[in-house]
């Protein structure tokens, strides 16, 4: 448990400090092609760039978590709203020896569920009314011993600034997109006339490469959070079937999860890697290489088969 949660706090500073690079090398290069090729525009771009990401960074670490509740439309319950809900939360954090988060409840009809915050002392569990109405007490219980697991490992400081910043990255692309068609290629594609010399041709690469890099931005921030989600799924659904001393509560749950076909409302890319299961997955238990490659989850049959063999 201790490696699990050193290794994520190493994964949390790597991915910032990949964020603010990533984010330098973007305003350097809009300041290239904005400053038509001047050096001192470029370092302009790259310092706001800078300045933005680092101001991002620390507001995600700070707020992050109220985002993601706000954005999946989530509203706090009180014990004498959800007595159940509140029960389960408080017993399995008394067992995991943590203070009991705060409990949410999302507006939604798919059985669902994510944990968030920066620490266990600023964490929230937040489940959808689809998966209280599904799931009998061990089944929830199954559900909240995993969402619980990812609160004391630290997964939650993970999942929430991967959730934020990748969102970032993928409104800077389609910033970068925009700008490029509207500012970059129509209006200076009218202001150069058509000039063949030096200068345009060198404006002409850096277009090219600069809308190049916003194509394939959402792309590698995809592969951010594939490489973070997968593994600690099936990690969190060990540790929640411990601390539950009841492994076919969570397996039951999941197999009612894999036969539910209810869309998500709330889901976006930006969150996706945060709940329970896939919001986007397509039901059944045949799952292609392409939804294995782009899915944020593993294949839910692949987690039953893995608790069973416990």
């Amino acid at each position: 448990m201790y490696e699990q949660i050193a290794a994520n706090k190493r994964k949390t500073a790597f991915i910032i400090a990949g964020a603010l690079v990533f984010t330098a090398g973007i305003g350097f290069l809009l300041g290239l092609i904005v400053g038509g090729g001047s050096f001192q525009a470029s370092l302009t771009g790259l310092v706001i760039a800078l300045l933005l990401s680092a101001a991002l960074s620390v507001w995600s670490y700070r707020n992050g978590d109220k985002l993601v509740l706000r954005t999946s439309r989530a509203r706090p319950v009180s014990a004498e709203e959800e007595p159940r809900l509140h029960n389960v939360v408080e017993g399995l954090a008394i067992a995991a020896g943590l203070p009991k988060p705060a409990v949410y409840v999302v507006p939604e009809q798919a059985p669902n569920a994510f944990a968030t915050g920066r620490d266990p002392e600023h964490s929230s569990i937040a489940v959808t009314q689809g998966l209280l109405d599904m799931m009998n007490r061990v089944e929830l219980e199954g559900v909240i011993g995993h969402e619980m697991s990812h609160v004391r490992d630290r997964d939650i400081l993970l999942a929430t600034i991967v959730a934020t910043l990748v969102g970032s990255v993928v409104l800077l692309a389609e910033f970068m997109l925009r700008w490029f068609w509207w500012g970059g290629m129509v209006g200076g594609g009218r202001r150069r006339g058509g000039g063949g010399s030096a200068e345009g041709e060198g404006f002409l690469i850096l277009f090219v490469l600069g809308f190049v890099l916003a194509i394939v931005t959402p792309f590698f921030a995809q592969i951010i959070k594939l490489a973070m989600s997968r593994r600690r799924e099936y990690l969190a659904d060990a540790e929640g079937v411990l601390l539950t001393r009841y492994p076919p509560g969570l397996i039951s749950a999941l197999k009612k999860l894999a036969l539910d076909t209810t869309p998500m409302r709330v889901a976006n890319n930006a969150t996706a890697h945060m709940w329970l299961t896939q919001p986007s997955r397509v039901p059944g238990e045949d799952h292609h290489w392409y939804e294995k490659l782009f899915s944020t989850h593993p294949p839910i049959q692949d987690r039953i088969r893995a608790l069973e063999e416990m």
